[in-house]
């Protein structure tokens, strides 16, 4: 099973609902190597659901139920949506700033390339993001 975090603007489409219609078609990946990320993904992997905007934190634990396939408006064909359920919100929300500021995930794509939208995460990097959510937040 890999591991991946998935971006999305609260304000079009947050984690709540998401949480709220359980499963969705996750769509609208645009950039060449986010689609690349899509693509790689596989039924059964789980995901990290990140809001962007003010919030930029780590929300909930989705899972991919199906593998990318062709959106019924792409003349083109090619693979660009998966089907993604939620599955559990985050003991509480992990900041950008924390990530940042946590030594062991400054290699991250996340702190890297802020702008990719899917991008994969290592197990080491999974771990750490839950380990920070049953923490107290650091103060800014």
């Amino acid at each position: 099973m890999k591991r991946w975090l998935f971006k999305t603007d609260p304000e079009t489409y947050s984690w709540q609902d998401l949480v709220k219609v359980k499963k969705e078609v996750w769509d609208g990946v645009a950039n060449p190597l986010a689609l690349k990320h899509l693509r790689a993904a596989a039924k059964g992997d789980a995901v990290f659901i990140y809001h962007t905007g003010a919030e930029k934190s780590v929300m909930g634990i989705g899972r991919i139920l199906s593998a990318a396939y062709a959106s019924a408006g792409d003349a083109s064909g090619k693979p660009s949506v998966i089907d993604l359920e939620a599955r559990e919100a985050l003991k509480r929300p992990v900041s950008l700033a924390e990530i940042k500021s946590h030594p062991g995930l400054a290699g991250w794509e996340l702190v890297r390339f802020s702008r990719l939208s899917v991008m994969p995460v290592s197990e080491v990097q999974w771990e750490t993001v839950l380990a920070l959510s049953r923490k107290l937040p650091l103060r800014d």
